[in-house]
């Protein structure tokens, strides 16, 4: 039996918060659409995502944290897991149509806006390879693959914040 190659992304929709519904069975739909629609979205300006690496990105941002600060709730957790969890709808079993939803509402995306359009990707990138704690596993990542997803993310927020909206994101596997 040979092996099967799984890809992992966290996928990225902007939408106004008065569109989108606080439920799971609808947001599953909406980021389906995305995900089926992605090069238009994508071109858009709507839509992105991060495949497999998320979570070093996201590690790579909390090399912003200040030492004496906590790293909870800073805006550098934002960008990739900022949001609150959307709860799964309420079902005898989870399916593969409950992926893991988060929602950052307008606020939040005007935050993260703000701590890409500030934060010196060279900085971090210097902090985390350098052996920040919790990093681990960053310096094996290409350099210019965590460049291309930041300056990515850094245009998707910036363009989400001045329309004023949020942003729904989901790990479709």
């Amino acid at each position: 039996m040979g092996l099967v190659a799984v890809s992992i992304h966290l996928h990225f929709r902007a939408a106004a918060e008065s569109e989108i519904r606080d439920d799971h069975t609808w947001l599953a739909e909406f980021m389906s659409n995305a995900w089926d629609h992605d090069d238009e979205e994508y071109a858009a300006g709507i839509a992105t995502s991060i495949n497999k690496s998320f979570d070093a990105l996201d590690r790579l941002y909390a090399a912003a944290a200040v030492p004496e600060a906590s790293t909870v709730g800073g805006p550098w957790t934002l960008p990739v897991y900022g949001g609150r969890p959307v709860p799964h709808d309420a079902g005898p079993q989870p399916t593969d149509w409950d992926p893991p939803m988060m929602l950052l509402e307008a606020a939040g995306v005007c935050q993260a806006a703000e701590f890409l359009a500030q934060v010196s990707f060279d900085d971090l990138w210097h902090v985390a390879y350098d052996g920040l704690p919790g990093t681990t596993g960053i310096e094996s990542l290409d350099r210019k693959d965590f460049l291309f997803q930041h300056q990515d993310l850094r245009r998707f927020y910036a363009q989400a914040a001045d329309a004023g909206h949020a942003v729904v994101k989901c790990v479709w596997a």
